[in-house]
């Protein structure tokens, strides 16, 4: 099973040293798995969709925002010709062909945003359908919720339903969640829910009370990941089922959240940590040992390799994948742990296109700025006077960069200029 959570951060997480909201199921997985401290997304959603369902970095397939180019093949794919039955549910934002879900390789979808964009029109304003009585498609058909559901607690169900009917098969399950993306909005646990409205007005929120509310859907987020775990251990497979949690890119700009001492502001759509450090959390009971922290870096071009690996999938010769399996890591075997990760990022595909290579300490950009994060994580001072282990660390993130110079399709990546002498 594998959950990312819609603009959520690194910092939110309360084992990640978050302080501002209680995530106790979240923490009680990292306490009984595993958690990473290096973590790394695209800055954007649809950007790390792409890039987390086909194990490619954008740059090789990536056309433009809010779809998955038709001929790519994804996990799902993979799995499903190995035997397994799939599932998604949540956000899909990657096509609005009614048998996109299919198409990518899963059996079963109840999905926001697939066939039209989930807002409908209300009274001459725009009504924002993905919360309170949603706009939601399942397998393709389109059905309007009116009675005061909830859009993350029907996705939810629907995983649930699909977990019981399959538990004597072997499954995926992928939930790109509607949480905790904007509008900040009340939850059904909210002192402020109205179960007759028909959504938010505005992008953000029409409550504008966005901290309090997004410490709401955080704490719902977490509730339904509890109960995920508790229909694995009621269908009778927690013990043989992979938990994968992270987020996919930074928290929304508006939100400032406590952490380790420090706040941190929302830095979705920057290139920075705070848009592109989140969490990772898996758990395996029997397979992980319990309140295991990882350095390694992992990046959203490794899930594909590691869910294959994880269900005996092969991985086609001829399929191009840049990421690389870390369940050796989970299962405490010998890893082989990335010297770094890369991102290639254009939200159109096309312009304003930004790139970095980094590790754990430094992270270059294709432009030849670079910054020592474990001490400048905001990247204001770009390093100058470069001592040699720095430029021992600059050189091999260099040779990452070039390694992807001319692996857009149609055109090369521009070359940094070498430095005048």
């Amino acid at each position: 099973i594998l959950i990312m959570a819609d603009d959520l951060g690194y910092e939110c997480i309360g084992a990640n040293g978050g302080t501002a909201y209680k995530t106790p199921v979240l923490d009680g997985l990292a306490k009984t798995g595993m958690r990473f401290e290096h973590c790394y997304s695209q800055p954007l959603c649809t950007p790390s969709r792409v890039q987390i369902m086909t194990g490619m970095y954008n740059v090789r397939n990536y056309v433009s925002f809010g779809r998955l180019d038709r001929k790519q093949t994804t996990f799902a794919h993979l799995v499903k010709n190995a035997g397994y039955a799939t599932c998604i549910a949540g956000k899909w934002q990657l096509g609005r062909d009614q048998d996109a879900a299919q198409h990518f390789g899963f059996d079963q979808s109840c999905l926001w945003q697939h066939t039209r964009g989930g807002r409908s029109q209300e009274g001459g304003k725009k009504i924002d359908r993905r919360f309170v009585n949603p706009l939601l498609e399942i397998n393709g058909e389109e059905k309007d919720f009116t009675n005061g559901e909830y859009g993350p607690q029907v996705c939810t169900d629907f995983i649930c339903d699909f977990i019981e009917m399959n538990k004597e098969e072997p499954f995926l399950v992928y939930y790109p969640m509607i949480l905790t993306h904007c509008p900040f909005d009340p939850t059904p646990d909210s002192s402020d829910w109205d179960p007759k409205r028909l959504g938010s007005t505005s992008y953000k929120g029409d409550h504008r009370d966005y901290q309090r509310h997004f410490g709401d859907m955080l704490a719902y987020a977490d509730k339904i990941v509890g109960q995920i775990v508790a229909q694995l251990e009621a269908s009778g497979v927690r013990d043989n089922t992979l938990i994968l949690f992270t987020g996919d890119n930074g928290t929304d700009q508006p939100i400032v959240s406590a952490w380790n001492g420090t706040t941190v502001a929302g830095g979705k759509g920057k290139m920075t940590d705070a848009g592109t450090r989140v969490p990772l959390i898996a758990s395996w009971p029997g397979v992980i040992d319990t309140g295991k922290v990882s350095q390694d870096l992992v990046d959203f071009s490794d899930f594909l390799p590691t869910l294959c690996d994880a269900t005996g999938t092969e991985v086609p010769a001829d399929l191009t994948i840049d990421g690389r399996s870390f369940l050796p890591l989970l299962a405490g075997q010998e890893p082989t742990p990335r010297e770094w990760v890369y991102c290639w990022y254009s939200r159109n595909g096309k312009s304003n296109i930004q790139e970095w290579a980094r590790n754990q300490q430094y992270k270059l950009y294709r432009t030849g700025k670079l910054y020592d994060v474990s001490k400048d994580v905001l990247e204001q001072s770009p390093l100058a006077d470069l001592s040699p282990d720095v430029q021992q660390a600059r050189t091999m993130l260099q040779q990452a960069l070039d390694q992807y110079s001319d692996a857009r399709p149609g055109r090369a990546a521009p070359k940094r200029k070498p430095k005048k002498k």
